[in-house]
């Protein structure tokens, strides 16, 4: 049997937007035509493939999903072949998804992305902004060409190379109790409330095993979504935060932050590129990959 190619690019779609509707609309096609093409699709296998009725929309069965692992590597052949063309044609055409988790996203790769645009204005670039585990799911599904995080990666399908380091500093607003202090203790830390960033950050992974690795333990959290909310809330005078010192350097050049020493406290971090074994990267991934060099 040999499966219908088209069938599978509409079935990987609503199985992507869990939603027959919104991958008519993402394809634009009627939603009739699809629903149709995906049940002679499913009689053509012989199994059902999605679920239809499930709470937030449309599942997977079991033969779905790995029918869905399938066609997402046989699509970003297709992808990949693409870029290879391009490439012969001079990178005068193609297009490459960079993601990058939260502050990398935010205050490091501006420059990178703007230099490439100038050397190869006709390729389309896309940024995914996420945390880190978002961005390993994303990479591990081939929806990224580039891949950079700032926390560890310990899955072995992922290979990650060390890209360049950060230095995380603690913050507090100008009019703060512990801005007043010379240096800061763990016990004066330790009755503040302390900002931090959602699971899944690799931020917060970080900032936890340091704090731990030397013995604070802040007795209030608040945990918040993105750097940029960390600020804002610490600049009001509410708590303090531990964050990336690229991503506090304008706040306070303008006052609104300072820097706070903590005794016998210092945390320089490892940023990481990541890549999958065995996958030729694309020739605008490649080029995109020097300037990051």
């Amino acid at each position: 049997m040999s499966l219908n190619l088209h069938a599978l690019r509409l079935f990987a779609a609503v199985a992507r937007h869990r939603s027959f509707s919104r991958a008519a609309e993402a394809l634009h096609i009627s939603q009739p035509a699809v629903s149709k093409a995906i049940r002679d699709f499913e009689l053509q296998i012989g199994e059902p493939l999605l679920e239809r009725g499930v709470p937030g929309g449309v599942g997977l069965t079991p033969v779905g999903a790995r029918l869905l692992q399938h066609a997402t590597t046989l699509f970003a052949a297709e992808a990949a072949a693409e870029e290879d063309l391009a490439e012969l044609r001079g990178l005068r055409a193609g297009r490459i998804a960079v993601g990058a988790s939260t502050t990398i996203a935010t205050y490091l790769l501006p420059p990178v992305i703007s230099a490439f645009h100038r050397g190869h204005s006709q390729i389309e670039l896309t940024l995914a902004s996420a945390n880190t585990a978002d961005i390993i799911a994303r990479l591990l599904a081939r929806e990224l060409d580039v891949a950079l995080v700032e926390g560890r990666v310990d899955d072995p399908a992922i290979s990650a190379t060390p890209w360049r380091s950060d230095d995380l500093v603690l913050i507090a607003a100008p009019f703060h109790r512990l801005a007043k202090l010379d240096r800061v203790t763990a016990a004066d830390l330790a009755s503040e409330v302390m900002l931090l960033r959602e699971p899944g950050s690799g931020t917060r992974e970080i900032v936890l095993d340091a704090l731990g690795d030397a013995g604070i333990t802040p007795e209030r959290l608040l945990e918040v979504e993105g750097t940029e909310t960390a600020k804002q809330l610490v600049a009001s005078g509410f708590g303090v935060a531990i964050v990336s010192e690229a991503a506090a350097r304008d706040q306070i050049a303008l006052g609104r932050l300072k820097t706070l020493a903590l005794q016998n406290f210092s945390l320089r971090r490892t940023l990481f590129r990541l890549d999958l074994p065995g996958r030729q990267p694309s020739a605008a991934a490649a080029a995109f990959t020097k300037l990051l060099q």
